[in-house]
C-alpha cells in the first residue's frame, strides 16, 4: 500500500517552503536523492491529482504502470531523470494541487525536489551546448542585438530553410516562434524618458521605483520598458533604471546550474540592495524574474540579509499599482475602454500569491472586461522550443488556446511575453499578443 493511504490528506495550515540546502555536500548525494525521489514518487503515485498539470506526472505514472510491480519500486532509478526533465519549475503542483506540502508531515515539495535532481545531474553530466546557449540569455541577447546583426538574426529566424537547419543541428524546433532581437534595447528607449518626480509614499510603496530590465525585457520586448515608464510617470511615480544588471538566474536554475545562479546573485543583489537603501522599490516586467527575487533566491540564500532586503522591496508592476490604488494613488483618467480582454495568467505570477492584480487594475478601465484564464501555457522559456518537448508544450497549451478562441476577445494578453507569443502562435483567432502594461497605456491615451 502506498504512503498516501496511510495518513491524513491535506492540512489546515498555510503552505510553507523550506530553504534549499544546495551548498551542502549531502544535497548532491545520488543515493540520498534517489531515496527521496522514490519516497515522493510513491506519494504521487497514490494520489495522481496533478496528472493534468504538465508531463512530469504522466511520465512518472507511465513508468510505474509499465513496471513489473506496477509500483514505484519497480521503476528503474536510471529513469527517474525522465520525470525531472519534464518539470520546468512552474510550481503549480505545489501551489494549487498537492495536499501534502509542508507543514504536512510528508513534506512534499515536488518542484524543489526536481530542482535537486536537475542540480545533481548538471554537476555529474553537465548540459548540452544547445541548453547552455539557450539559457545564456545575457550573452545571446547582447550579441544578437548588435546593430545590423539584429536584423540578420531576425531574418534568419524567420527563414524556413535556416530553421530546418537549426532544428537538425541544434535541436531547436522549426515551428517554435523565436524571440526577436532589437538593437534599440529597453535601456536605450527609456533613457530620454527619465523625469525627476517627487515620490509620495502610499500603502507600503515609496513612489520611487527602479526597473530591473531583465534579459527578455531589454533585448526582446523593449517596448515594455517604455510603456512601464509612461504609465508610472503618468501616476506620479518616480521611475528609473537599475544602473547595471545581469540575468536574474532563472534560466540557469531551471537547468540545474546553481553555481551560475550564485554568480548572478553576487552581481545583482549588492546593486539592488544599495538602491533599496536609497529609498527605491523594485519592479521587473517579466513575472519569472520577479519570482526569482521574491522567492527562489531567498530560499537558496536564506541567511543573506541583502537578499532578504531585496525580496521585501520587490513588486510585480501591477501589484504595485494596485497597492497605490487602494489608497487613491492611481489615476483613473482613462480616455478609452479596452473592450474584452482574454488574459492568460502566467504561472510564475500565480505562484507569487498576490492575487490577480493585473486583472483588477485593467478592470478599473470603463468599458473593459477581463476574462482570466488560469492555465499554464507550457512555454517555460526553452521547453516550447526544444525538439524533444515542443509537442508536449503544445499539448499543455491547448486548453488555453481553445479558451482564447472561444472568448473571441478584442485583445489577448499575458504578463509573460513568451507565454503570450506561444499561445498567439498556436491560435487561429489571435493576430498578435499584447502586454497588459501596453493595454493600460492605451487606456490612458498616453
Amino acid at each position: 500500500m502506498s504512503q498516501s493511504k496511510k495518513s491524513r490528506e491535506g492540512s489546515l495550515e498555510a503552505p510553507t517552503r523550506h530553504p534549499i540546502d544546495w551548498q551542502s555536500p549531502a544535497f548532491y548525494d545520488s543515493a540520498a536523492l534517489n531515496q527521496e525521489l522514490e519516497r515522493v514518487f510513491d506519494i504521487c503515485h497514490g494520489c495522481r491529482r496533478c496528472v493534468s498539470l504538465c508531463d512530469a506526472f504522466p511520465t512518472l505514472f507511465d513508468l510505474v504502470d509499465e513496471s513489473d510491480t506496477m509500483e514505484v519500486d519497480g521503476v528503474d532509478k536510471a529513469d527517474y531523470m525522465k520525470v525531472a526533465d519534464q518539470c520546468y519549475l512552474c510550481d503549480l503542483c505545489y501551489m494549487t494541487k498537492c495536499p501534502y506540502v509542508p507543514p504536512h508531515e510528508w513534506n512534499v515539495d515536488f518542484p524543489h525536489l526536481m530542482l535537486r535532481a536537475k542540480a545533481v545531474h548538471f554537476q555529474q553530466a553537465g548540459a548540452s551546448w544547445r541548453d547552455l546557449t539557450l539559457t545564456s540569455t545575457d550573452s545571446v541577447g547582447a550579441l544578437a542585438s548588435i546593430p545590423l546583426l539584429d536584423v540578420t538574426v531576425n531574418a534568419m529566424n524567420a527563414n524556413a530553410g535556416f530553421r530546418s537547419l537549426l532544428e537538425k543541428s541544434l535541436g531547436v524546433h522549426h515551428a517554435a516562434p523565436l524571440p526577436k532581437y532589437h538593437s534599440k534595447t529597453l535601456r536605450k528607449r527609456v533613457a530620454p524618458l527619465r523625469q525627476t518626480l517627487s515620490p509620495q509614499e502610499i500603502n507600503g510603496t515609496t513612489g520611487k521605483v527602479a526597473l530591473f530590465a531583465t534579459c527578455y525585457g531589454n533585448y526582446n520586448s523593449p517596448e515594455l520598458g517604455e510603456d512601464l515608464f509612461r504609465v508610472y510617470q503618468h501616476n506620479d511615480i518616480h521611475i528609473e533604471m537599475v544602473p547595471r544588471e545581469k540575468c536574474c538566474g532563472m534560466p540557469k536554475m531551471e537547468l540545474g546550474d546553481l553555481e551560475s545562479v550564485a554568480r548572478a546573485r553576487d552581481f545583482n543583489i549588492p546593486l539592488l540592495a544599495r538602491l533599496v537603501d536609497e529609498g527605491f522599490d523594485l519592479i521587473a516586467p517579466i513575472p519569472s524574474c520577479v519570482l526569482m527575487f521574491k522567492q527562489e533566491l531567498p530560499l537558496l540564500f536564506p541567511d543573506d540579509a541583502e537578499v532578504a532586503k531585496v525580496r521585501a522591496a520587490f513588486f510585480d508592476p501591477f501589484e504595485y499599482l494596485w497597492l497605490r490604488h487602494r489608497e487613491g494613488g492611481l489615476k483613473l483618467d482613462f480616455t478609452q475602454g479596452l473592450g474584452d480582454i482574454s488574459y492568460q495568467v502566467a504561472c510564475h505570477l500565480r505562484v507569487q500569491n498576490i492575487g490577480l492584480k493585473t486583472r483588477d487594475v485593467l478592470s478599473l478601465v470603463p468599458g473593459t472586461q477581463v476574462h482570466a484564464i488560469e492555465r499554464c501555457s507550457g512555454h517555460d522559456g526553452t521547453y516550447a522550443v526544444r525538439t524533444e518537448t515542443r509537442d508536449k508544450s503544445v499539448k499543455i497549451a491547448r486548453p488555453v488556446v481553445r479558451k482564447v478562441e472561444q472568448q473571441q476577445a478584442d485583445h489577448f494578453a499575458s504578463d509573460c511575453p513568451m507565454a503570450a507569443t506561444h499561445i498567439a502562435h498556436l491560435s487561429a483567432g489571435v493576430d498578435h499578443a499584447e502586454h497588459p502594461i501596453s493595454l493600460l497605456r492605451k487606456a490612458y491615451g498616453i
